[in-house]
C-alpha cells in the first residue's frame, strides 16, 4: 500500500476508508444541500424484525427479564404525593452474554461481517460495546480489534476502562489502549485500511437496529406481567444509538402514545477530550459531554450519516448528578439485591424521580441495566475519584460541581432529575446542520422538522433567526 499514513492523508481518506470498511454508499442517500433520506438507509442496512430476533437469540442476545423493583417503588411512594409512585420496572440486560445491551448492536454488526466475508472487526469504544463486539465476533469465528481511549498523558487509567478492556481481552480481542485526544479517530482509521477488517460502529444502521428488539420486548414484556403498556420508557443517552434503536423497537409493535425519556448525568464544565479533565470524570458515557453533542450533531460519529438520531424520536431529556447515580446503584443492591454497574443506572436514579411524578397505577420502565465488576463497581470509581482530588461527601446533588466534587444525597427526596429544554437543543441542531448554507430547499425544511421533531413553522422562524432563505 503506497498511501502516506500520517494524521492529515488519513483523515483526507476517511470517506473511502469507511465505505470499504462497512459496505455502504452513504452518497447514495444525499438529498439536495443537508438532507438525506434516514429511512431509505435504515431500511436497505438492516434486516426484517423477525430475522434479527432469531440471529440475536441465536447468539446469546435477547429475551432478558423484565424485573420490577418493588421495594424502591415502596420508597418512591413515600416520599411522592398521595396517590402518586408509578411502578418502576427494569429490563435486566446484564444478562446477555457480554453483560449490557450493546450485545444487540454487536449481534447485527458481526452477523453482517461474517455474511460480506470479513476476516475481522474493529470497534472504537471505552467501553462495553468492545467487550460485546469481541463476545459476537468470537461466536463467529472473526479476529477483533478493539481501540480505547484509555489514559491521560501520565499514563494513568480510568479504573473502569481498564476493567473493559479486560473484558474484551477474556472473548479475545486485541485491545489497543490510546491517550486521550485526537489520535483515537486517526488510529481507527488506520487500523481499518491496513487490516481490510469490518467497522463494526455503534452508528451503523445494523447496529441501532440490533436494537430495535429491546423496544419491542420491553412493550411485550410489560403487557405479558402487567396486562399494560408502560407510560413511559426512560433510556440513558449518549451518542444516541441506544434512544433510537428502543424508540424505532417500540413503534413498530404498537402506536400507543408511550414517552420516550432519555437521561444523562450532568458533567457541565468537564471538556471529554481534555488530558486534565479526563481522569476527574467519574463515568465514562451515558454523560452530557456524549449525549448534547451527539444530539445536536448526530454525524460527528465514525460513519458520514450516523444512524444513531436521538432527536427524531425523544420526548424529554433529563440530567442526573454523579453523587445520585452512585447512590441509587447501591440502594438497588441493598432493597432490590441486584449489582449493576453505575452508567446503566443513569436512567434508574432518573425513574425513582419520575415515578414520584406519576399515578400509582401507571408503570415506568428503566430500559437497560450492565454488568458491574473490579474496576466498573461504584466503589472503585469512587475511590478513583477520591484519589484524583474529588470530594466525595453527603448533601444536596444540586450543589454538585463536576471534577470537583460528588454530592451523595443526604435525604433521598434530594434525588430530582432535571429537564433540559429540547427547543434549544432544537435550534442548536439546526444552526450546526445549516452552518454552511444560505438557501435550503423544500427537501431541506421537511428534513430539519423530522430530525429535530418539530413543525415546519418552527424551523422557518429557527432559519429567520440565522439569516438563512428557503424556497416556497
Amino acid at each position: 500500500m503506497n498511501n502516506s499514513m500520517d494524521y492529515q492523508s488519513v483523515l483526507s481518506r476517511r470517506n473511502t476508508i469507511m465505505k470499504n470498511s462497512i459496505g455502504i454508499d452513504y452518497e447514495v442517500y444525499e438529498i439536495d444541500n443537508i438532507a438525506f433520506d434516514y429511512e431509505r438507509m435504515m431500511l436497505e442496512n438492516s434486516y426484517p424484525f423477525e430475522l434479527v430476533k432469531s440471529i440475536q437469540m441465536d447468539h446469546g442476545v435477547g429475551k432478558t427479564p423484565l424485573k420490577e423493583l418493588k421495594n424502591l417503588t415502596a420508597l418512591a411512594r413515600k416520599i411522592a404525593p398521595i396517590g402518586y409512585g408509578a411502578r418502576i420496572f427494569i429490563k435486566d440486560e446484564a444478562l446477555n452474554d457480554s453483560g449490557s445491551f450493546k450485545a444487540r448492536r454487536a449481534s447485527m454488526a458481526c452477523f453482517q461481517a461474517k455474511k460480506l466475508g470479513y476476516k475481522g472487526v474493529i470497534a472504537a469504544t471505552s467501553g462495553n460495546y468492545g467487550a460485546a463486539v469481541a463476545s459476537q465476533a468470537a461466536k463467529y469465528g472473526l479476529k477483533c480489534i478493539v481501540v480505547q481511549e484509555c489514559y491521560d498523558s501520565s499514563g494513568i487509567g480510568q479504573p473502569e476502562i481498564i476493567e473493559k478492556a479486560r473484558a474484551c481481552e477474556a472473548y479475545g480481542a486485541e485491545v489497543v489502549q490510546l491517550s486521550v485526544g485526537p489520535e483515537l479517530f486517526y488510529v481507527f482509521l488506520k487500523l481499518l485500511e491496513e487490516t481490510g477488517y469490518f467497522n463494526a460502529s455503534l452508528y451503523s444502521p445494523y447496529g441501532v437496529s440490533g436494537i430495535e428488539t429491546l423496544g419491542s420486548e420491553i412493550i411485550e414484556d410489560t403487557l405479558k406481567q402487567t396486562g399494560k403498556y408502560p407510560n413511559k420508557v426512560i433510556v440513558t443517552n449518549a451518542g444516541g444509538g441506544n434512544l433510537t434503536g428502543t424508540a424505532r423497537g417500540i413503534r413498530k409493535i404498537t402506536k400507543q402514545p408511550i414517552e420516550i425519556i432519555g437521561a444523562s448525568v450532568n458533567l457541565t464544565g468537564l471538556h471529554m477530550a481534555s488530558d486534565h479533565d479526563f481522569n476527574r470524570k467519574s463515568f465514562t458515557t451515558g454523560h452530557t459531554g456524549f449525549g448534547i453533542p451527539y444530539m445536536t450533531y448526530p454525524d460527528r460519529s465514525d460513519v458520514p450519516r450516523s444512524a444513531a438520531r436521538p432527536l427524531r424520536y425523544i420526548d424529554r431529556y433529563v440530567t442526573m448528578r454523579q453523587g445520585e447515580v452512585f447512590f441509587m446503584t447501591e440502594a438497588l443492591v441493598a432493597l432490590e439485591g441486584i449489582e449493576r454497574g453505575p452508567a446503566g443506572n443513569i436512567s434508574l436514579a432518573a425513574a425513582f424521580s419520575i415515578a414520584q411524578e406519576m399515578p400509582s397505577e401507571q408503570i415506568i420502565v428503566v430500559q437497560e441495566t450492565e454488568y458491574t465488576g473490579a474496576g466498573k463497581h461504584h466503589q472503585a470509581q469512587l475511590a478513583f475519584a477520591r484519589s484524583n482530588g474529588i470530594d466525595i461527601f453527603f448533601g444536596n446533588p444540586a450543589d454538585e460541581v463536576p471534577g470537583k466534587n460528588i454530592i451523595l444525597p443526604s435525604d433521598i427526596s434530594l434525588i430530582k432529575a432535571v429537564d433540559i429544554d429540547l427547543d434549544k437543543i432544537r435550534i442548536s441542531t439546526i444552526k450546526n446542520l445549516c452552518k454552511s448554507e444560505k438557501t435550503l430547499t423544500v427537501n431541506d425544511l421537511v428534513f430539519l422538522s423530522e430530525e429535530t421533531k418539530s413543525s415546519l413553522d418552527f424551523v422557518k422562524n429557527v432559519l429567520k433567526t440565522l439569516k438563512i432563505s428557503w424556497e416556497e
